[in-house]
């Protein structure tokens, strides 16, 4: 039995679209609201930003950029449309996005609660294998422990002090730079256990 779906839905919530220039030669691309910033011209793996706060979002996009990521970030503010994004309705499979290599998650979402869209991602064989790594501005012990628990991949909490917040997400985007994404081409992958 699959678990309950949030109670908002991806066509309540995307609104817009446009295109505007991003920095260093990146272009940012509005569609339907959902904001993705190409790094490079050839295809790259996709970094999945899950973050409702518009100032952090773009904190982290930046200094993700900086560290010369060579991977389309696209950035979602709403649990229930990462959910959506992420595992689009059967009769949509394969016409939607490609799956992110790495998903970067808040805790702290509308629509739907971060903790839940990471125990959808990872209860899902289509998306269990995918990197999650929680970057919430909670530090609650039992919540880190339920994350963990529930099969993210790595936990860190958001600085409060500005410079310590550019610091730790560059040294995450450094971090980024030097692992090896999933590529979906081992036979465990997409199947259940």
């Amino acid at each position: 039995m699959a678990p309950a779906r949030c109670p908002l839905g991806l066509a309540s919530l995307l609104r817009g679209v446009g295109e505007k220039p991003g920095s260093a030669g990146n272009s940012v691309v509005l569609f339907a609201g959902v904001q993705e910033t190409f790094m490079s011209d050839h295809q790259s793996p996709t970094l999945l930003l899950v973050e409702d706060d518009p100032g952090h979002a773009r904190l982290i996009e930046r200094n993700l950029q900086r560290a010369h990521l060579p991977y389309t970030i696209v950035v979602l503010r709403d649990g229930q449309v990462a959910l959506d994004y992420l595992l689009p309705a059967q009769e949509e499979q394969g016409a939607r996005h490609p799956q992110p290599y790495l998903v970067l998650l808040d805790l702290n979402l509308p629509g739907c609660p971060g903790v839940e869209v990471l125990a959808r991602l990872k209860s899902d064989a289509c998306t269990k294998h995918i990197p999650v790594i929680i970057f919430t501005t909670t530090d609650d012990q039992y919540e880190i422990e339920e994350c963990y628990a529930l099969g993210c991949n790595a936990y860190l909490t958001k600085p409060v002090a500005y410079d310590q917040f550019v610091e730790v997400v560059q040294q995450l985007g450094w971090w980024l730079t030097g692992i090896e994404d999933p590529k979906g081409s081992s036979p465990a992958m997409g199947k259940e256990p």
